[in-house]
């Protein structure tokens, strides 16, 4: 599976790519990606059915690991543009691109 830096995956957002965290609700709501959408890997196996498959998607997590799982989960099962965002939410922070952070 591929994988982007977090500016490189800012741009694939900025073009079309649907950022899908996977990551638990409680980590989801601490901080997140902006315009990231939360599908918890724990349900990835259930739910997968509900992401497009006519548009990129971008994995991610908190440091790039069960986005990985995640990814490969879905290119077994019909997906064809999966990537990966290298160091996952901690990057992507760390890189100082757009967060949500919670309460």
């Amino acid at each position: 599976m591929k994988e982007v830096s977090p500016t490189e995956g800012q741009q694939m957002v900025r073009d079309g790519a649907v950022l899908v965290d996977v990551r638990e609700p409680n980590e989801y709501d601490e901080l997140h990606a902006e315009a990231a959408l939360l599908l918890p890997l724990s349900e990835l196996e259930a739910r997968y059915a509900e992401l497009p498959k006519d548009k990129p998607l971008l994995m991610i997590c908190r440091s790039g690991a069960r986005s990985a799982r995640a990814g490969e989960f879905l290119l077994q099962n019909g997906y064809g543009d999966v990537t990966n965002l290298a160091g996952g939410t901690l990057a992507w922070n760390e890189a100082g691109l757009p967060v949500v952070r919670g309460g």
